[in-house]
This record gives C-alpha cells, structure tokens and sequence, in this order.
C-alpha cells in the first residue's frame, strides 16, 4: 500500500511470533486486494472496468459499503473515489491495522502498538505517541499519551497537497496537519477516516465537526505553524507536556 508497518509487542507469549507471520501474510492479502499502487489489484481493475464487482473479492463489496457509511458521516467529505479515481485506501490503512491489532489479540497478546504509515492502534499501556511536525522535518509538533488509544495524522508532510476536497475537486490547504486521537474502543480505521476527511474540511469546520463527535479530539496544524485543537485535546498530553494548552474559545 505504498507504506510500511511496525508493530512492538510488551508482553509476547509462544503464540506471538505465529501471529506475526499471520498478519504479514494478512497484510499482503489486504495489498494484493487493494492496492492502487498494483495494476494486478482487485480495486485497480475494478476502477478501470476490468473487472465487476461480484468478480472481485468479497471483502471490497464491504470496504466500499463502509466507505459510503463514512462519506454519510462527514458530510461527503470522505470519499473512495477521490480526483475521480476509485481508492478506498483512506479507509483500507486503517482497517489493514485493526486486523493487525485482531490478531495479535488472538494470540493472546494485551499491551502492544501497531504502526501502520504514521496511524496507530494501541492495546493496554500507556503509550507516547509523536505527532510528527508537518512544517519542521525531524520535530515533533506534540507528544500524546493513552491507553489503548487510537492516532491518526492527515497532512502535508510527506506527499504535499494530496488530500482533495470532494465538494470542490481541489486540493485542501487551510491545514498542514490534524491529527485525532480516538478514545478506547475507537477503531483506527475510522479514526483515520475522519481525520482524512476533517482534514478537507478546513481548521475552522474540522474542528466543530470533531468536536461534536464523541471520543474523539483533535490537533491542527495551520500551514503557518499555529496550534488549534479541541477542548478535550490537553487530555491526551502527558504529565510532561506543556502547561499552556488551554481549550481555544471555539471548541
């Protein structure tokens, strides 16, 4: 899928190093099914008409499904089909990873992080998580703490302005990074979902959206390097973290 995955494991057991190789082989299945960087891919010759619906996998009848279930809650601002072109993958990363985080559980395993492209899922904890800095490269822009929490970042660090804006076609600029943190229980997948989509939707409209949502906080960086975030945001910042985040007005 045009990125890597790392997982770390605190308490392995016999059963660890077998469910690692499942999720390698689970991932590269979710690869082969899905990836737009693969012209051979279920979801590349779906998109160019080779190949119907019914004739591809099961699982991209539901990942589409999910897609449309996603695009409903944010006002259209997720979209499988951004510039046009058919790529679930705003959807398809973060699922890659909760299957990761399904089989790891299998095993048995209960404090683990699995890093799928800068997106993680955690178990147990607690864990530190960095929120890279879309306009300082090798700085961070904050550091988050929880306990089974979910983290995903959408910006401009590393692929430019990639992330359109479904109701206009053109790229999102009012950001250069949001990043969520989803409570317990939030899955990665839709926790990166939304940050993909709230990220199209500008500072100003993302933030209220978040905001209305439960369990879940978020983090702008403006392109001029100014700091927003949601009320509940300086919640996630560790004991050590800066004593002036205070809620901004708005949010």
């Amino acid at each position: 899928m045009g990125t890597v995955f790392s997982i770390a494991v605190r308490d392995p057991g016999p059963g660890t190093p077998e469910a690692v190789r499942r999720i390698a082989e689970r991932l590269h299945r979710i690869d082969a099914v899905f990836s737009t960087y693969r012209p051979d891919s279920d979801i590349s010759r779906l998109g160019r008409g080779e190949l119907a619906l019914d004739d591809c996998d099961p699982e991209v009848r539901t990942v589409l499904a999910t897609c449309r279930e996603v695009a409903a809650e944010t006002d259209g601002y997720f979209t499988e089909r951004p510039g046009g072109r058919l790529d679930p993958s705003g959807w398809v990363k973060g699922w890659a990873i909760e299957e990761a985080a399904r089989l790891l559980r299998a095993a048995g395993a209960r404090q683990f992080c699995v890093n799928g492209g800068g997106d993680v899922q955690t178990s147990g904890g607690p864990w530190r998580i960095g929120i890279a800095h879309p306009g300082k490269p090798g700085l961070l822009a904050a550091v988050l703490a929880g306990s089974g929490f979910a983290v995903a970042t959408s910006g401009t660090a590393e692929r430019g302005a990639h992330i359109l804006d479904p109701h206009t076609g053109r790229p999102a600029d009012g950001l250069a990074s949001l990043t969520l943190a989803g409570a317990p229980g939030t899955g990665i997948a839709r926790t990166d979902a939304w940050a993909t989509a709230a990220f199209a939707m500008g500072p100003d409209r993302a933030l209220a959206w978040v905001a209305r949502q439960p369990g879940v906080e978020a983090l702008a960086v403006l392109p001029d390097g100014t700091k927003r975030w949601t009320a509940g945001l300086p919640g996630h910042l560790p004991p050590s973290g800066p004593a002036d985040w205070q809620p901004t007005a708005a949010y």
